[in-house]
C-alpha cells in the first residue's frame, strides 16, 4: 500500500511517499481502506517535536494521522458490530506503536470506530473524531443541561466549533468568543451568540450577558493563559472543561467560587488501552446526532491529497485556516 512516512522530526521534517505490507487484520480490530484523513494540533506537534520532547510520537518510520473515515476491507476475530463494505469514522492511530491514517490502509482497534453518519461525506466525517470526542466528553464532564448559559472559547476552532454546536444541540444558551465577521458569522450560524474578545472584556461581556452572574459551564478550547479568563467567566459552583491544561496557574480564584474544573485528554484510551469502547459510544451518538441534522463540520475551503500532506500541515499550523484541514485519501 502506499503511505506517507516521516524519517525524522522536526520543524522541516518532509512527509516521503513509500510502499508498505498492508497491515494483516487481527482478532478485535478491523482492516479499513482510508478515504480521508484530517490534521488536529497534536498531528503538527508530535511531527515538530518527536519522541524527545512529546513521548507519546510514534518511533520512526512514522505514519501520522489520528482521524480518519473509510470503508472496512476485513474484519477481524470477535468484531460483530462491523463487516466488509461498512463505512466507518475514528480516531484510532497515528500516535506511540498505532499506524496512522495517512495510508491506504490501516488496521483499527474496532472499539474505536463508529459507523459514519449517513448524510456526511468522507471528507466531512474525517473531520470529525477526535474534535468532536473531546467536544462531546467536555460538556457531558462539565454536566451541561437544557437551559443553561455556555460560553465556548474559540467558537471556529476544531474543538470549538462541534462545542458549540453539541451546547445548542443539548438545549443550552450557547455563547462564544471569537475574532473578525467571518468568525462571527460562523459562530451566529449555530445559533449560538457571538463575542468578539478582541474588543470585549470579560467583565463586560459577563456584565452584558449574564448580569454579572457567570456562565454556569466554560468550555476553554484555546487553553493555556486563557483559562484564567474562564474563571472570570464562570458562574459560582460553575463548570470548567478546558482541553489545553499545560500550564502554571494561580487557582486561588476558582477556590473562592468554587468551581470544577475538567481536562480533556482524548489520547488516554489510545495511549493506555483504557475504556477505548467509550469512544466507539461518543462516536456513534455524534454521527445519531449529525444525521439529526444537529452537527456538521466546519471544513477549511483549501483541499490536500496525499502527495502533498506537508503542506496541509503547513496550513493548519500557520493560523490561516477556518476549520478542520482534511487530507483526502
Amino acid at each position: 500500500m502506499k503511505a506517507m512516512i516521516l524519517n525524522r522530526y522536526g520543524d522541516n521534517a518532509e512527509f516521503q511517499s513509500t510502499e508498505l505490507a498492508k497491515p494483516a487484520v487481527s482478532a478485535g480490530h478491523v482492516l479499513v481502506r482510508v478515504a480521508a484523513s484530517s490534521v488536529n494540533t497534536v498531528d503538527t506537534m508530535i511531527r515538530r517535536m518527536g519522541q524527545e520532547q512529546l513521548p507519546l510520537a510514534p518511533n520512526l518510520p512514522a505514519v501520522l494521522g489520528m482521524d480518519f473515515a473509510g470503508t472496512v476491507a476485513a474484519v477481524g476475530d470477535g468484531v460483530t458490530a462491523f463487516a466488509v463494505g461498512d463505512e466507518v469514522f475514528g480516531c484510532a492511530g497515528g500516535l506511540a506503536d498505532l499506524q496512522g491514517a495517512l495510508a491506504e490502509y490501516m488496521l483499527a482497534d474496532a472499539r474505536l470506530l463508529a459507523h459514519k453518519p449517513r448524510n456526511l461525506s468522507m471528507r466531512e466525517a474525517a473531520a470529525l473524531p477526535l474534535v468532536g470526542i473531546t467536544a462531546y466528553e467536555g460538556l457531558q464532564r462539565a454536566q451541561v443541561k437544557a437551559g443553561q448559559r455556555v460560553l465556548v472559547h474559540g467558537g471556529t476552532g476544531g474543538v470549538g466549533h462541534v462545542a458549540v454546536q453539541l451546547a445548542k444541540h443539548f438545549g443550552a444558551e450557547v455563547f462564544s468568543t471569537c475574532s473578525g465577521d467571518a468568525a462571527r458569522n460562523i459562530v451566529e450560524g449555530y445559533g449560538a451568540t457571538a463575542i468578539d474578545y478582541q474588543r470585549e472584556s470579560v467583565a463586560d461581556y459577563v456584565a452584558q450577558h449574564t448580569q454579572g452572574a457567570g456562565f454556569e459551564v466554560v468550555f476553554d478550547s484555546v487553553g493555556g493563559a486563557n483559562m484564567s479568563h474562564s474563571f472570570t467567566a464562570a458562574a459560582l459552583n460553575g463548570q470548567v472543561a478546558s482541553t489545553v491544561a499545560m500550564l502554571n496557574i494561580d487557582l486561588t480564584p476558582a477556590h473562592f467560587k468554587g468551581l470544577s474544573l475538567h481536562v480533556v485528554f482524548m489520547l488516554i484510551p489510545m495511549l493506555h488501552n483504557h475504556q477505548r469502547e467509550a469512544h466507539g459510544a461518543i462516536l456513534t451518538e455524534l454521527s445519531k446526532i449529525a444525521e439529526a441534522g444537529a452537527l456538521k463540520p466546519l471544513l477549511d475551503t483549501q483541499r490536500f491529497s496525499l502527495d502533498n500532506v506537508g503542506d496541509a500541515y503547513q496550513r493548519l499550523s500557520s493560523g490561516q485556516a477556518i476549520g478542520k484541514v482534511v487530507v483526502e485519501v
